[in-house]
Order: structure tokens, then C-alpha cells, then sequence
């Protein structure tokens, strides 16, 4: 017998009956919430499952309206139900939603079948709630779980990266799109190839360094390498590497994710090619000013190697330290400093005079990293000046000589010409025969 046939039963009873006491033991054991309700919707009976399954005792609920437990957006439901029972016809395992006294939203599976009176006339119904709550999670996660993996097989699929998985012996299981276009091969080519199908000799160890890595559960981000395409060129790439794991956690396999760096590559070598051209030396030096990078014409200034410069201290390489240390010093405060004078010191004795122009450069995020500074020679200009300062002093030499002269003979010209005035008024006093003696 079903409950809720249990449930017509009871209702159809009479006194104390042994099967009235059955079927009321029957309903309140039951886990399943069970209550009746009035065909005006009021509720007339309640379990005790229904206590526990909605909140209300039978005190709080007896008597009140059916709508009490139903939720917004479903005020309908219960006046359609009612009117199919009213044509003594049963509703089962209809799913959707109710409500507890807390006001949270509970799913559930609903039978509702007629309550008859001694005549068989349809007097209320009686309804059987079981709550669905862990098998909609359940559903709802498999969908999701489904919708995820089509949604990470559509973004591995569309994606121009190159998506390998392989077993811990380094066995291909998965080949996208990404990685035909890659390294020439079909996925039926490559699946089931060992990895070292596209490892170019030289990098022998490298997968096996991977999958050890992999195995002790660590990822690998951003490793520059080289892979080998199926018509034997080489390509750069930027490969990232992660576990795959089982339902327990342990690592299974590797799942790898190689960008094609060859444009970057390029990019750089194109922007490294412009730094060597430069015939100003150029350095990067690190906040503890320490150099970082430098190009060959600073290794030409200083007559130091690139890697003998790289990690010592900038300053160490001019004629004043202190200043060249309080001059990119000055570019973290500031920002950038220009035209700052310094003098190079080539290990071998000569000195550069130079003019630094030098400013922070920064990550993606805005952090500085450090300075790039820009030496300009400017020992032919200061040879320029110095020659010019020598020809102008040689010329103010001379001019002040040649004034001197210039003074000395118009003095000399002066007292001439004072001399023969002097002589004529003497001559014009004395008398005519001393005056021709003079």
C-alpha cells in the first residue's frame, strides 16, 4: 500500500481502530513530510517529518493556509493541484519548490492524492513531500561540471597555444588544435608518441627534469626553451607545465601549455640590434645601484667585458664615485636626471667626459625596476672648448701686449710733440742769434 493510500485510509476511519493506529504510526515514522489540507487549502494534518522538513510544529501550522509554505512565484500551483484533485485525480513525483519557516527556499518532490469522505465524495488532499535538495546539488554540479568541461574543451580547442597532455612516462594523451598548427603534426600522429617527438636534441633532460618536477606535485611557469617542428625548424616557445591529478590528488600526468616566442624573440633581438648600434654607452642599473646590462659601447669606455661590468657597482667607474652614485640616486627620487656631468675612467687611464641622461623604467604593473642611463661623449667638445679658451687667452695676451705698446708709444709721441712746442715758444722769446744757436 502507498502512503498516500495509507492516508485515505486513515481518513475513512473510525474510532481506535488497530489499523488507525497503524497508519498513524505509519505517517508519523515516515522521513517524508505528510500533511493534509482542507480543499479551501487550510491544513488539517502535519507529521512529524513535516515539523522537521518545514519548521512549523502542528500547533504553529493546523488550521493555517497551504500558502504559508509555498514560495513567490508559485502562489498557483497549489489551486491547480487541488482542482485535479477535486476530479479525483492523483499528482506524483511532481517536482518544485517550498518554503520553511526560516525563509529558506527547499526543492521537493510532491505526490498529492484525493481525501474521500464515507460517501467517496473528495473532502481535502493529501500530500507527500521528500526533500530533493542533495540530488538537485548533485545534478546541478554535474551540469556544471559538464558545462565546465565543454567550456575548458572549447578554450584548449580555440586556443592558439599549443595544449599537450602526457602520462608520467612522458607519453602524448591529448593534442589541440594549437599544437598541429604548432609542430605540423595531426593529433593521430602525435598521440601516443613519446614528448621528445618535439624536443630538439641538446634538451635531453628536460623532460625528464619536467615530469620529475610534476611528479613532486610543483608547476612550471614561463620556461624559455626550444621545440623542433615536424619539418625540423626550430621554434622558441614559452612553455608552462602543471599536474594532472586523480580524484585522490596524486599527480598523474602533466598538461603543458607552449606560446610560440618567436615574434618576441625577434622583437627582441630587433630592439637589442638598436641598443649594440648605439655609439653612446648605455647601462641598466638595479635600486642597490648595481649594473644590470650594459651595451659595447660601454664596454669599449671602460675597457671592461659585459660580464665582467654586470652586478658591480656603477659608480666604480668614474673619476668622481660619490657624484655618479648621488646622480642615479637622484633618478629613483626624481625620475630622471639630464646632462649630468661625469668623467669615465677606462681601466687602462683614459678619460671619457661624458653628459648622463638617465630615467627609472618600470614592470607592467608600474613598479620600478631600475634606471637605464644614456652616456654622451662630449670629450671633442670639451677638447672644442678647451682649444677655443687657449686661442682666447693667447688673443687676450696679445691685445693687452699690443696695448701696452700702443700706450707707450703714443706717450712717447706725446712728449715729442711737447718737446718741439717747448722748443718753439723758446725760440720765439730768445733773441735772433740764440735763437739759431738753438
Amino acid at each position: 500500500m502507498s502512503k498516500a493510500a495509507a492516508i485515505t485510509v486513515a481518513s475513512h476511519s473510525r474510532g481506535g481502530s488497530p489499523s488507525t493506529g497503524l497508519l498513524a504510526s505509519i505517517v508519523d515514522a515516515s522521513e517524508d513530510a505528510i500533511y493534509g489540507e482542507a480543499l479551501d487549502g487550510s491544513i488539517i494534518s502535519w507529521n512529524h517529518a513535516a515539523e522537521d522538513m518545514y519548521g512549523y510544529t502542528a500547533e504553529e501550522i493546523l488550521g493555517r493556509p497551504i500558502s504559508l509554505i509555498i514560495p513567490a512565484g508559485h502562489e498557483k500551483e497549489m489551486p491547480a493541484l487541488l482542482e485535479r484533485i477535486g476530479t479525483r485525480k492523483r499528482v506524483e513525483h511532481y517536482e518544485t519548490e517550498r518554503l520553511r519557516k526560516d525563509g529558506t527556499s527547499l526543492p521537493v518532490s510532491l505526490s498529492v492524492s484525493p481525501i474521500h469522505d464515507s460517501q467517496g465524495k473528495v473532502i481535502g488532499a493529501a500530500s507527500i513531500a521528500r526533500d530533493i535538495g542533495e540530488r538537485w546539488n548533485a545534478e546541478r554540479e554535474a551540469h556544471l561540471r559538464e558545462a565546465s568541461t565543454g567550456l575548458l574543451a572549447s578554450i584548449v580547442d580555440s586556443s592558439e597555444d599549443a595544449i599537450i597532455s602526457k602520462s608520467l612516462n612522458g607519453v602524448i594523451t591529448s593534442w589541440n588544435p594549437g599544437a598541429e598548427a604548432m609542430y605540423g603534426y595531426t593529433a593521430a600522429e602525435a598521440i601516443g608518441k613519446p614528448i621528445t617527438l618535439v624536443i630538439p636534441s641538446g634538451h635531453d633532460d628536460e623532460a625528464r627534469t619536467i615530469l620529475e618536477r610534476i611528479r613532486l606535485g610543483q608547476r612550471i611557469e614561463h620556461y624559455e626553451t626550444e621545440r623542433i617542428r615536424k619539418d625540423g625548424t626550430i621554434l622558441p616557445v614559452s612553455l608552462s607545465v602543471s599536474p594532472i591529478r586523480d580524484s585522490a590528488g596524486v599527480a598523474i600526468g602533466a598538461a603543458s601549455i607552449a606560446r610560440d616566442n618567436t615574434a618576441q624573440k625577434q622583437a627582441a633581438h630587433y630592439a637589442r640590434s638598436l641598443i649594440e648600434a648605439s655609439l653612446d654607452p648605455l647601462v641598466t642599473i638595479s635600486a642597490e645601484g648595481k649594473i644590470t646590462d650594459v651595451n659595447e659601447a660601454a664596454v669599449k669606455v671602460t675597457g671592461l667585458q659585459r660580464e665582467a661590468l654586470i652586478g658591480t657597482d656603477f659608480s666604480d667607474y668614474f673619476t668622481e664615485p660619490d657624484k655618479a652614485r648621488a646622480g642615479y640616486e637622484m633618478a629613483f627620487s626624481k625620475g630622471s636626471v639630464t646632462d649630468y656631468a661625469l668623467t669615465i675612467r677606462h681601466r687602462g687611464g683614459r678619460m671619457t667626459a661624458v653628459l648622463y641622461n638617465a630615467s627609472v623604467y618600470r614592470d607592467a604593473a608600474g613598479g620600478v625596476l631600475g634606471v637605464f642611463a644614456a652616456a654622451r661623449d662630449v670629450t671633442a667638445q670639451k677638447t672644442a672648448e678647451m682649444e677655443i679658451a687657449e686661442r682666447r687667452t693667447k688673443e687676450l695676451d696679445r691685445l693687452d701686449e699690443l696695448e701696452r705698446f700702443q700706450r707707450l708709444t703714443v706717450g712717447r709721441e706725446l712728449k715729442m710733440i711737447e718737446l718741439k712746442k717747448e722748443i718753439s715758444e723758446l725760440r720765439a722769446h730768445l733773441p735772433e742769434t740764440s735763437a739759431e744757436s738753438l
